[in-house]
Parts: C-alpha cells; structure tokens; sequence
C-alpha cells in the first residue's frame, strides 16, 4: 500500500520588515497632508468623499479613513446633514498661528536687498495705516546721487507708486468711499488730484499689476511699485523701487518690472497667498 504523501503546510506571509513599516506609515501621512491640504486650495468652502477622491487620484474608502482620522484631531468637520466636509478649528487655529508669527518686514528683507542690488537703487516697504501709507524700510545702494526716504512719515494714499498701489486693489465700494472722504491733494504739481483721472490710472495699474510714478510724490524722483497679497487677497504691504528720475526708468528695463513682481509674489506666497 503507497503511503500517502505528507501535505506540505501553507506559507504564512512574512511580516513586513520595520522599514516597510515605516515607508507605509510615512505614506499614510502624506495622504493625510495632501487631503488637508486639498481643502486649502480648493474654491468651495466644504468638499464631498467622491470630490476629493477625484482630484487626489485616491479611493473613496481611503479618503474616508483619512477623514475620519482627521476629526478625530479637529482638523476637519463634518455637516451631518449633507456629510460634506470642511476645515475644522484645530486648522483654522494653525493658519492663525502662522499668521500671528510672521512679520512682512523681516520676510522682505531679502528681497528689498536683492532689489536694490540688482536696480542700483533703493527698495522700500511701505504698509497703510488708515487712509494714510507709510514706509517701514529700505535698502539703499552705495551711490553718491540716491533716493533715500523718511520711514513713518504717512503720505496719502493718491500720491506716489506706493500709495496708488493700495487704491488699486481696494474693492470697488472701498475705493469710493475713500474718495469720498478725501479730496485729492497734491502733494507734488505732478500728484494725480482728478477722481476720474486716478480712477483710470488704477484701473490700468490692476490690470499690469505694478505702479509706476514720476515726480507724483517727490518731484524728480521715479519708481515703481507691486502690491504684496495676505491668504484672502487683499494688499497688506507694497514693494518698490525707487531713484534719480534722470536715471531710474524702470519700465524701460522688463527685468526690473519681472524682478519686483516675483518679489512681491514670493512675499505674499509667504503670507498664504495664491492666484
């Protein structure tokens, strides 16, 4: 009688090694960023399981483990009614966090250095205060005739590079209001005192997205000026560049219009912004 054939005993999977492990781990969590994140970018307030299932190229159950996991932590809500999904307040309470260490100066501070290195010139900051703007700093080149300003003096917001620049990117109803609390005054015999005049100048300046200026503020003087953007669009801050008028014409060189508005654009991508 044969004797029977010993069964051979099915394989267990091999555990997976400690750095397997890891790699899947850090996987998980990058998921999990790249969820989180999703909602920052995305334009509608509150988000579906299928919505970012789609745009990030994963399942709809691993969206949902990632959700769920990011609730347990606050960092998402739910509407039980329409089990649509939105940033919850341990998010918000980080972008406010983020927002209350940054400081516009110190993040331009290298730029306003690159600026004046490469133009020869001097680069400023100004912020607004009221219905007034003012600036905050400056790097100035090593030149004999140069263009130096007074930091803190307030100036109004019709008269210069700077200051258009504010009123260019108001909100329509923000702009008419200061325009009817303000007649324009001149500062300079160049400074732009007609309503329908500075409207059209604005106009155009939003358009190109930087302002120029000769003589408006200080006569014999010309510069130029892009607006710095926060996380919700509006103008927090301005960059210029500023000079000699007999010297300084900055439009007449493409790099310094692209020089100063990648500037200003990598300042306000610091400041959660983004087109």
């Amino acid at each position: 009688m044969p004797g029977r054939t010993a069964s051979t005993p099915d394989l267990a999977p091999a555990a997976p090694s400690e750095e397997e492990g890891q790699s899947r781990s850090i996987a998980a969590v990058e998921r999990a960023m790249d969820v989180l994140l999703y909602f920052g970018r995305a334009e509608q307030p509150d988000l579906g399981v299928t919505e970012i299932a789609t745009a990030l190229g994963l399942t709809k159950a691993a969206v949902h483990r990632i959700l769920t996991a990011l609730r347990s932590r606050e960092l998402i809500t739910v509407d039980p009614a329409t089990r649509r999904y939105a940033l919850g307040h341990a998010a918000v309470a980080l972008g406010r966090a983020y927002l209350a260490r940054t400081d516009v100066r110190a993040m331009a501070a290298p730029e306003l250095k690159f600026l004046s290195q490469r133009t020869d010139e001097t680069a400023t900051l100004s912020l607004r205060r009221g219905d007034t703007r003012l600036y905050v700093d400056q790097v100035v080149p090593d030149q004999e005739l140069r263009l130096e300003v007074s930091l803190g003096i307030p100036f109004p917001l019709n008269a210069g590079a700077s200051s258009k620049t504010f009123l260019a990117f108001l909100p329509d109803f923000e702009l008419d209001a200061y325009l009817a609390r303000h007649p324009l005054a001149a500062v300079t015999d160049r400074t732009i005192t007609d309503p329908a005049k500075l409207r059209k100048d604005l106009a155009a300046v939003r358009k190109r997205g930087y302002s120029t200026s000769l003589g408006e503020r200080q006569a014999g003087a010309a510069s130029i000026a892009a607006p710095i953007f926060d996380h919700d669009g509006r103008v927090v801050a301005v960059l210029s560049v500023a000079g000699p008028a007999l010297r300084f014409k900055p439009e007449a060189d493409p790099d310094v219009v692209a020089d100063l508005l990648g500037c200003a654009g990598r300042i306000s991508a610091q400041l959660g912004y983004s087109v």
